[in-house]
């Protein structure tokens, strides 16, 4: 399949990208791994659920409704369930790799004269002891499953961390039946008055999910953080405490809640395979663009999480920057981003680098891990093994993989990366991968076969 500009991600970033490309002339593919487009802001239940009031478990529902509408009135071909596992540069442009459907066995390609990638972030877990009893769901994960399922994860469940994605969860499982315990946030709440001018926008969405907790009497323990699940074959409460203003755990403050759920996540990261496979230059852990949010590789595009943590509205903003520019360059002319957006764009970033700040991971906590707590789950490597490679001269997460295989599982270190970075006493660092996701040797086979002898 050939196209001008294939968009990689149907979250808000890459539907707004996709639109603006396609009312400004150019053929645009839209390629998404979900069964449809939405992303995880804007996931829906499947059809033969019949939910009757989706919009519900949603807020800015009717801006999904114009994006959905839409794309439905548009040119913009979409391509569900095409799991993308590599871009590919070629003579003439781009060569888009995907995995078909659930089982993601049968390869098929995009070819395409640009690429702008809206690949979004994923989830942050700091580990700690009793995290992998079962019972134990990410924020997000609790999420996608009232959003896409329909269903709470347990009868009574905490929610715990930091970061601004613990309100609505919180609030989204009360309002669906369960029983919240606590919501348990590690943030000191003095940080966000600090940034009260920059988040002063953020403040009606947060009152929103607030007010709703306290319909639902969630109590909120804030400057709290868990310090230990309990249980044997699953999940039957919490252990949770107070810190003190150094981040520490005061003493005496413990505290259990018995709970069937724990919601768990601190904070987000970009996702940035795609974009490291094809070369392109990262600011920190995140995309590096210029203001037309082009990458530094020549045709490649990136907009939305990818480019750094900031929300919903930051992506849409900088999605329709990055479609209408990418489309002027495809047609030769001058790129023209909307006043609107690069405003937009603007003050949003302030607001997500405030709560960046105010939402910083407890200082200490990789102090609270026990050497029996494992850290990385794929390859069941504990925090005292990490220990002992630092103990050996390991000192950042590379030299730790070599010695202990974390990092080297079916997550590649997505999930643990950040907390061996934390016990190695280093900055987490871009993992490169050469691919997104798992390939079928088959399928690799089939993109290269060896030639026969001459």
């Amino acid at each position: 399949m050939r196209t001008d500009l294939a968009v990689i991600g149907a979250g808000p970033a890459g539907l707004a990208a996709a639109l603006a490309a396609s009312a400004r002339g150019v053929r645009v593919t839209l390629v998404d791994a979900a069964p449809r487009p939405g992303g995880q802001f804007y996931r829906q239940p499947a059809a033969a659920l019949g939910a009757g009031r989706p919009e519900a478990l949603h807020h800015r529902w009717r801006t999904w409704e114009r994006l959905r509408d839409g794309l439905a009135g548009s040119a913009v071909r979409v391509l569900t369930d095409h799991h993308v596992w590599s871009v590919e540069r070629t003579p003439d442009g781009f060569t888009v790799h995907t995995l078909l459907g659930p089982e993601q066995q049968e390869p098929a390609e995009v070819h395409a004269r640009a690429v702008l990638l809206a690949t979004g972030g994923h989830e942050q877990v700091l580990p700690f002891p009793g995290w992998t009893l079962p019972g134990v769901v990410t924020a997000g994960g609790a999420q996608a499953m009232l959003k896409g399922g329909l269903v709470v994860p347990g009868r009574r469940a905490v929610v715990a961390g930091t970061g601004p994605l613990l309100l609505p969860v919180a609030a989204g499982l009360a309002a669906a039946g369960a029983e919240v315990a606590a919501l348990v946030e590690s943030a000191d709440p003095g940080r966000l008055v600090r940034h009260g001018p920059a988040l002063a926008g953020k403040l009606p969405e947060g009152a929103g999910h607030a007010a709703r907790l306290l319909r639902h009497r969630v109590p909120v323990l804030t400057r709290h953080t868990v310090l230990r699940a309990h249980g044997d074959d699953r999940l039957t409460g919490v252990t949770v405490a107070a810190l003190g203003t150094d981040g520490r755990v005061r003493p005496g403050s413990e505290r259990h809640l018995p709970c069937d759920t724990l919601a768990v996540g601190h904070g987000m990261l970009p996702h940035t395979d795609l974009a490291e496979s094809l070369g392109c230059r990262l600011d920190g852990l995140a995309v590096a663009v210029d203001t037309e949010q082009r990458t530094d590789v020549p045709g490649v595009w990136a907009a939305g999480e990818t480019t750094g943590i900031g929300g919903a509205p930051l992506a849409l903003a900088e999605g329709h920057i990055a479609g209408r520019c990418a489309a002027a360059h495809l047609r030769g002319t001058a790129p023209d981003p909307a006043p609107a957006a690069l405003k937009a764009r603007t003050r949003l970033r302030s607001s997500a680098a405030a709560l960046d700040s105010a939402y910083a991971p407890p200082a200490h906590w990789p102090e609270r891990i026990t050497d029996d707590t494992v850290v990385c789950r794929c390859e069941e490597v504990t925090a005292g093994a990490v220990r002992e490679a630092l103990e050996l001269g390991a000192g950042d997460e590379r030299t730790v993989k070599l010695f202990t295989r974390a990092g080297m599982g079916w997550c590649q270190g997505r999930m643990c990366g950040t907390a061996v970075a934390g016990l190695a006493g280093c900055a987490p660092s871009p993992a490169k991968r050469p691919f997104a996701r798992p390939v079928p040797l088959g399928v690799l086979a089939r993109q290269h076969p060896q030639e026969g002898p001459s």
